[in-house]
């Protein structure tokens, strides 16, 4: 790594987590704050509603059926990118409940909000955070998310012979011996000595944060990972990776291009679901091909496919 082009080098070093929320979210220098290019063909990387309606007919499903079920009317989407799912989910939802529901977005990039507005106009209300959003309905609301909870910053660990050690970059990679580790329950899982790991910490800080001011209502978490368990099958330097200019890169790569380029994680599953555990119901957890089946028409068939997006992405559904 050249420290020439390190802009967030210190003497101490940064802890890798660190480095992550700077390159993604600095408000000068950060990914999502200011140099996204935004998703397709002309962007870094695509979601699924960039390829086809079939997840906001998913959704609008969902919905259709949360709302009334905990007694809601406001829908909350978190990380909605460019807004296209949430146009689709209003486009989809049956019209007597398109007029009663009230769809909120939590986005804090500049540059994509503008993007939403131009696509949505006047249909949705904006908040910078879910706190804020939550307090705009009461409490109360139906809540979802698409590739949202992989954007939040990680921390790396490495199984040592003995005990764990920690990636700090200062301003090459430095392994730290740690002996307090975060809650995870890839702590309690065996691993092979050189097995890296990564944890979402940033994420539970999260959780902890708005969950308890959640008073009623479903949520749906769709994302790329796995349960612990099946996280790291076979992926010995862990799952971080970089988008750039829609060319997935690993290794020292990740660290060329800060600001300008995505960095996530797969998702740690097992996790959210401890992690939400004292707030929220676990009710089930499914692959994608599962949830978008119903809904699907011959043109989706690589969102389904089971050996690919269809089981890579899974469907997280909570309640309150």
């Amino acid at each position: 790594m050249n420290p020439a082009a390190w802009p967030w080098h210190t003497r101490e070093g940064l802890r890798f987590d660190r480095f992550m929320a700077l390159a993604l979210h600095d408000p000068e220098r950060g990914y999502y704050a200011r140099r996204i290019r935004g998703v397709g063909r002309g962007g870094d990387f695509t979601t699924t509603p960039m390829l086809s309606p079939v997840l906001s007919r998913a959704l609008a499903a969902w919905a259709a059926d949360a709302l009334p079920e905990s007694g809601c009317r406001n829908l909350i989407e978190l990380g909605p990118g460019e807004g296209l799912l949430a146009a689709g989910l209003l486009a989809h939802l049956p019209w007597w409940r398109r007029l009663r529901v009230q769809l909120h977005l939590v986005e804090s990039s500049a540059p994509l909000r503008a993007k939403q507005a131009a696509r949505l106009g006047l249909k949705v209300r904006w908040h910078d955070t879910i706190e804020q959003a939550l307090e705009a309905c009461n409490g109360k609301a139906c809540i979802y998310s698409n590739e949202f909870a992989d954007a939040f910053p990680v921390r790396r660990f490495r199984r040592e012979d003995m005990g764990w050690s920690e990636l700090y970059l200062n301003p090459a990679e430095e392994w730290r011996p740690v002996t307090q580790l975060p809650d995870s329950t890839l702590f309690d899982l065996p691993h092979p000595p050189g097995q890296i790991i990564e944890v979402a910490d940033a994420y539970h800080d999260w959780l902890r944060g708005w969950l308890p001011l959640w008073q009623a209502g479903k949520m749906l978490t769709i994302d790329y990972g796995a349960p612990a368990a099946d996280l790291y099958h076979r992926r010995p330097r862990g799952s971080l990776r970089a988008y750039f200019m829609q060319q997935r890169i690993e290794g020292p790569g990740i660290y060329e291009n800060p600001g300008r380029q995505d960095l996530t994680a797969d998702v740690n599953f097992t996790d959210l679901q401890r992690w939400s555990s004292p707030h929220a119901k676990n009710l089930r957890l499914i692959p994608q091909h599962h949830f978008l089946r119903p809904f699907a028409g011959p043109t989706d068939q690589a969102l389904l496919d089971e050996q690919g997006a269809g089981a890579a992405f899974l469907v997280l559904e909570q309640a309150k």
